[in-house]
């Protein structure tokens, strides 16, 4: 659609003034033309911009075999939004997420799911094959957070032609998901009209919080001769941003065990959920998203042609993030066994308010708070692909295609400059206030803004550590076209991966021999640095926001002078290597009718899979020679295989009612294979609360049987109203489960310098059953003048199997079986103008509260989250379009919650972001 993501500095408006003025300039501009055109002669009118590329979309939709949506991009650099994400969430049924499970949410999304499941079940193809990415942020890279879903920050409109959302599946595409499929096509140098195609766009980018403009620049050169059978395409791309993300964390919830000594002397506490820390969390980060795109293409003729496509993006993502915290479980705290001041307040399981005065005496300080200071420089995320693709019809009736590539994703934090500090005799209080706003705390006996009173704790981090995908393919297919009645094509093929994921951590720490100076009461140096002054503004609320930090080039030397991060302090109990080698086949009838057509088909997919992970014993077992673990114990090996042949049928009915009125019926059998992490068997361990996140190498694939039917009326041109109804009945779907176990307790056995284990409770993955099924409704209405309206609603209800989900079944909540990623109500909502030099949109989306990750044991639900976008387009002439645009205008705040909205878990401000330049075409 014909919408472009470039801002200015508008920061004097209000946000929804800033969209509303868009369209109202759009609509003068509109009556001075129709005013000066009056007395000209009718001419032929092309339709292209928004108007276009809607009329575009409904045609590929109207005309598929299956249930699909469809996007079009007129030109290079128009999609609506940044990234291809932000255009996707204005698809009835999809969902879209800001971040992966463990880095909160930011400005941009990034994840994308269907109809109410999480983004792993959802399959993310480029031109038809599997794409590799990583993640930028430490937490994602390493345990059980490790996923399938692709990271759409690395893939910008720019490379986008057209993206296809298939919701009924067929036989001849690639098996990989249980909700759906999203593929993105690629532009072609033989599709363009001219021998010589050059664009390109030229925008700044301002970022209302991090008060920064950075420049954004991309680039488009297309050749073919003038017989059309040679095309080269070149596209580059270099996007930077500036983002910074204010917000209060309550982190590691955990329940006051009845052996708590202050269960005691108030034995209302037994049992009762309370936020160990409470932190004034600030992160800035510098992103700089480059790569580019070349696409080689030779067609001697009609009936054979050859293309090489490569593609490589990066993303830069250097962060700085400091939080100031409250420490429920310090000494003199209530996880310590020291009760709260009379006055505390129990609600809905929860102390919702309590204070602690301190009671220390000189030489024998509490803790009552702890600083994080972490500078993460050199972090990145990237993804690549280079594929080979050939067509060729040797006879009127008989097509063949064969594809071959191969794919890489990688994530990397190279270091960490890591400091954690006591905050000492101070005395703390909170009063938690729902989501209604972040909690109040008080320091009543410290400056926060003064580096004072804080001694250093410990350094803790992982660093180096990385996170390698691999992926090569090929595949075969033909298509053998006759005349048997109502079956017309005869379509199979067979296809094969190599797939490896692989990572590598190392557990950084205290070095207190070697070039340690000090030892381990060393503080870096304060160079006087505080929050900037308008830190937590959007976010209201009574907590600390003038607090001290450190310059974070000081922490990076500091950090690298103080960290041991030797190879040989491998943290194998968070490392797995996955290899999975799968074969599939297929066979497909295209069917046709009068008034009707479709196709059905079978493919069938084996998956052979080996899972190697490491097991921390914490004695040498007799005969073996196991190498010892940095900590103590040793380090053993395992190996798990896991093997599966699946079949997946497939029916897809079409029918003509009317020349305006389509029904589809789809019946399907769709598979997904586990998350690398819930497949790997690597434990994540918070040792402060001896919880922990780990995987189960049996897991078995999941399976769904889809049920999807829709009518859909094409009323006029570049109009729809289609309504839809969706069922999954989904088997070994991935839940969770608790279980004890005993590992090794890093932080203990670094302190007390020999190896101690401890039980936790681990929350790990396990096959459960679950349902989804739902109702989508779409409009698309052209209005007069240059106007039109788009809007979607979607209704989903998902649930796991009743008593399937022990890890919840204790929780407050009102469903203890929610499924990940699962919005109960989805709603977008879109205005825009258009004429012949000017065009405008302004945009809502807006989806309910859901299931976002498992965090350190606990359920990290979404609150309902609704976001404002616009974009504003001149035409100087036929070659130069003048570009505004904004994101986030509304300046939503992302709120969290653990088991119920009594339990707040994040409150994060990202501000909005303003885009402003050039786009060029020649």
């Amino acid at each position: 659609m014909y919408h472009n993501s470039n801002n200015i500095k508008m920061s004097k408006l209000t946000p929804i003034a800033t969209a509303t003025a868009i369209l109202a300039l759009s609509v003068m501009v509109n009556a001075q033309a129709q005013q000066q055109n009056a007395d000209k002669e009718p001419e032929t009118v092309i339709v292209t911009g928004i108007r276009g590329a809607l009329q575009q979309s409904l045609s590929v939709k109207r005309n598929a075999s299956s249930n699909v949506d469809v996007i079009t991009a007129e030109d290079v650099g128009k999609m609506p939004d940044k990234n291809v994400a932000d255009s996707l969430q204005r698809i009835p049924g999809v969902n879209i997420s800001t971040s992966g499970a463990g880095s909160g949410g930011f400005d941009e999304n990034d994840r994308v799911s269907l109809r109410g499941t999480a983004p792993s079940l959802t399959q993310t193809l480029i031109n038809g094959h599997a794409v590799s990415s990583g993640d930028w942020f430490v937490l994602d890279q390493v345990g059980g957070a490790v996923g399938r879903s692709t990271s759409y920050s690395l893939l910008p409109s720019e490379i986008v032609g057209q993206v296809v959302v298939y919701k009924a599946p067929t036989a001849d595409q690639v098996e990989g998901g249980s909700s759906g499929s999203i593929d993105i096509k690629t532009r072609h140098p033989l599709d363009f009209k001219n021998a010589i195609s050059m664009e390109a766009t030229v925008q700044g980018v301002y970022s209302s919080l991090a008060e920064k403009t950075d420049p954004q620049v991309s680039a488009l050169f297309n050749w073919k001769n003038d017989a059309g059978t040679l095309g080269l395409m070149v596209q580059g791309f270099s996007e930077k941003r500036s983002l910074r993300r204010d917000g209060q964390e309550l982190l590691q919830w955990t329940q006051v065990l009845p052996s708590n000594p202050a269960v005691k002397t108030n034995p209302d506490l037994a049992n009762v959920w309370f936020p160990r820390l409470i932190g004034s969390s600030l992160f800035q980060q510098e992103r700089k998203r480059t790569g580019g795109l070349v696409d080689l293409q030779f067609k001697p003729s009609r009936d054979f042609s050859l293309e090489a496509t490569y593609f490589r993006s990066k993303l830069d993502a250097s962060n700085y993030n400091t939080n100031y915290m409250t420490d429920m479980n310090g000494s003199g705290a209530l996880g310590s066994g020291v009760a709260p001041d009379p006055g505390y307040v129990i609600r809905n399981g929860t102390l919702v308010s309590a204070s602690f005065t301190n009671k220390g005496t000189a030489g024998a300080p509490l803790r009552y708070g702890i600083v994080d200071n972490i500078v993460r420089n050199g972090e990145y995320a990237q993804s690549e692909f280079f594929d080979l693709s050939a067509k060729w019809r040797p006879t009127s009736q008989l097509s063949l295609t064969a594809m071959a590539g191969t794919t890489k994703g990688k994530g990397v934090t190279p270091q960490q400059g890591v400091y954690e500090g006591d905050i000492n005799n101070s005395g703390m209080s909170y009063t938690l206030n729902g989501l209604g706003s972040p909690a109040t705390v008080k320091f009543p006996n410290i400056n926060t803004a003064v580096f004072t009173g804080t001694n250093l704790d410990w350094i803790f981090g992982t660093s180096p550590a990385t996170t390698d995908d691999k992926e090569t393919y090929g595949q075969i297919d033909a298509a053998f076209q006759l005349d048997a009645g109502m079956l017309r094509e005869i379509k199979f093929g067979i296809r094969g991966t190599h797939h490896t994921r692989s990572n590598f951590e190392v557990a950084q720490g205290p070095n207190w021999s070697n070039t340690d100076v000090g030892g381990s009461s060393t503080n870096p140096a304060w160079s006087g640095t505080t929050y900037p002054g308008n830190f937590g503004s959007d976010l209201g609320g009574d907590f600390p926001k003038n607090v001290w930090m450190l310059d974070p080039s000081i922490l990076d030397a500091w950090g690298t002078l103080h960290s041991n991060r030797d190879v040989s302090r491998t943290y194998y109990q968070d490392m797995f290597n996955l290899k999975e080698n799968t074969k599939a086949f297929y066979v497909q009838g295209e069917l046709e009718g009068e008034g009707w057509s479709g196709n059905v088909g079978v493919r069938v997919v084996r998956t052979e899979g080996t899972s190697n992970g490491y097991q921390i014993l914490p004695n040498q077992p007799a005969g073996q020679n196991l190498p010892a673990y940095p900590w103590g114990g040793y380090v053993q090996q395992t190996s798990i295989d896991n093997n599966t042949t699946i079949p997946l049928p497939s029916l897809n009915l079409k029918f003509d009612l009317r020349n305006d009125l389509v029904a589809r019926l789809g019946l399907s059998r769709t598979m997904t294979r586990p998350d690398y992490g819930a497949l790997g068997g690597a434990v994540l361990l918070t040792d402060e609360t001896h919880t922990g996140n780990g995987g189960n190498a049996n897991l078995k694939p999941v399976k769904s049987n889809n049920l999807d039917v829709s009518v859909q009326w094409y009323y006029a041109p570049r109009a729809l109203l289609s309504a839809g109804l969706f069922y999954m009945d989904l088997k070994d779907y991935v839940g969770y489960g608790t279980s004890t176990g005993t590992f090794i307790d890093t932080r203990a056995s670094q302190e007390q310098g020999k190896a101690v284990f401890a039980t936790y409770q681990i929350t790990s993955p396990i096959n459960v059953g679950a349902k989804v099924k739902g109702l989508e409704l779409a409009a698309q209405v052209p209005l007069p003048m240059g106007f039109g309206l788009d809007g979607n609603v979607t209704l989903a209800d998902s649930h796991l199997d009743f008593g399937a989900c022990p890890a919840l079944q204790t929780a407050t909540s009102g469903d203890p079986c929610d499924m990940l990623g699962a919005s109960k109500t989805t709603a977008n909502a879109g205005l825009f103008f258009e004429n012949d030099k000017w065009n405008a949109r302004v945009s809502y989306s807006w989806r309910s509260a859901f299931l976002a990750a498992q965090d350190r044991g606990a359920p990290l639900y979404q609150d309902d989250t609704g976001t404002v976008s616009a974009s504003f387009n001149y035409n100087i002439n036929k070659n130069i379009v003048l570009t505004i645009s904004g994101q986030n205008l509304n300046n939503p705040i992302l709120k969290n919650y653990i088991y119920n909205k009594d339990q707040p878990a994040r409150f994060y401000a990202n501000g909005a972001q303003y885009y402003a330049g050039l786009h060029i075409k020649y």
